[in-house]
């Protein structure tokens, strides 16, 4: 039985062996590199590295941001229901167009209350 998982043992040494000397290798090279202060800076995009770090962003952004990663991430359960939909309804079954005018019901109930809110509005 041991000789069935000699190669997965041999690519695990194997792994572990890169790591080690990747590793090594770059403590090691690494520390040989000439440093002075212009290297030692931050590096912007060529722009100097002068007051704050990271500009402030309004609330609205990351609220858009998240909505669109929610609604997204809804699209992503609808692709595979919508490819496997003819065999789904093959015998008369109404039950997987129901439940997907379900899913497709909250999900505008969703959109319509985010409308409300105003939480797609650039201009507050």
């Amino acid at each position: 039985m041991s000789s069935q998982f000699l190669p997965v043992f041999v690519q695990i040494l194997v792994a572990i062996g890169f790591a080690a000397v990747s590793l090594s290798l770059s403590v090691l090279l690494g520390k040989s590199a000439r440093t002075n202060k212009i290297k030692d800076s931050a590096y912007e995009c060529g722009m100097l590295p002068i007051g704050d770090g990271a500009p402030r962003f309004s609330v609205k952004f990351y609220l858009v941001a998240m909505l669109f990663v929610i609604f997204d991430i809804e699209v992503v359960f609808m692709y595979p229901w919508a490819v496997q939909f003819r065999d789904l309804v093959a015998g008369g079954n109404a039950v997987p167009l129901v439940s997907m005018a379900g899913f497709a019901g909250v999900l505008a109930f969703a959109y319509v209350y985010a409308l409300k809110k105003g939480a797609l509005t650039w201009r507050n």
